[in-house]
């Protein structure tokens, strides 16, 4: 792996880890705020909840983001770049954050479903809830099929393969979808703002996707600067040719 590949992932890993942290600091704020009162007239939806509630809805909220708002995306991240890498040292690396974020994202999303289940009115009449329980059971369908993947060479490694990428793709781009909704749906129930964390969720997705497409093209961009100083140095060698070609 080149310096400069070094550089990228060791500045992508701080990037993340800021990601992960700054919302930390904001919601530790925001418990802070307690509802006092809230409306609970058949004229709107607004349901009436106790500090205790509020924090736990918050809860559910923050490990669901965490785990599939953040960490599986990264871990997708860190598998895709071990596909150009060489060095089996790195390669190993890439594959346990890999496998590592994976894990902790399903033990989080598990965790945020028994609180769901626990403590909360599931009546499955909101998207939010419908789509949540679609995921809990993909994502452990993505574990199973993780843990019976076939040597490589298999006949059945092509299939496992699709599989692990369909359902890794689908659990990523539902989970993120299902963070907005869950936005919607806090909102709706607690009449609290959400365009703060609208607006840093999709700062930290379009930093996501951005690393992710960047990284396909970083092999690219390095062949690009050799062959521009290749060229250079052909010029430069016909230039000394020809000015020894006059002096004689």
């Amino acid at each position: 792996m080149g310096i400069q590949q070094k550089k990228f992932i060791s500045f992508l890993f701080q990037a993340c880890i800021f990601l992960f942290l700054f919302p930390l600091l904001s919601t530790s704020q925001d418990h802070k705020d307690i509802i006092s009162s809230s409306h609970s007239t058949n004229k709107d939806n607004h349901i009436k909840m106790s500090s205790r509630l509020q924090f736990e809805i918050t809860l559910h909220g923050f490990l669901l983001w965490a785990s599939m708002g953040f960490l599986m995306p990264i871990g997708i991240l860190a598998i895709r770049l071990s596909n150009r890498e060489e060095n089996p040292r790195w390669l190993r690396i890439l594959f346990y954050v890999h496998t590592i974020f994976q894990m902790v994202g399903v033990l989080l999303a598990t965790a945020g479903a028994i609180m769901s289940i626990k403590n909360f009115n599931n009546l499955f009449n909101n998207n939010h809830q419908r789509l949540g329980v679609a995921l809990y059971g993909v994502i452990w369908l993505q574990v199973l099929v993780g843990i019976f993947r076939p040597q490589r060479g298999s006949k059945r490694r092509s299939v496992w393969f699709f599989a692990h990428w369909i359902l890794g793709t689908a659990v990523t781009f539902l989970g993120v979808l299902n963070v907005y909704i869950g936005l919607a749906a806090y909102h709706e129930k607690t009449s609290k703002g959400i365009t703060t964390w609208n607006i840093l969720f999709t700062i930290q997705i379009s930093l996501i996707v951005f690393f992710y497409l960047f990284q396909e093209k970083w092999v690219y961009i390095q062949k690009q600067s050799v062959i521009l100083s290749n060229e250079e140095n052909v010029q430069i060698e016909k230039k000394e040719i020809v000015l020894k070609g006059e002096t004689c």
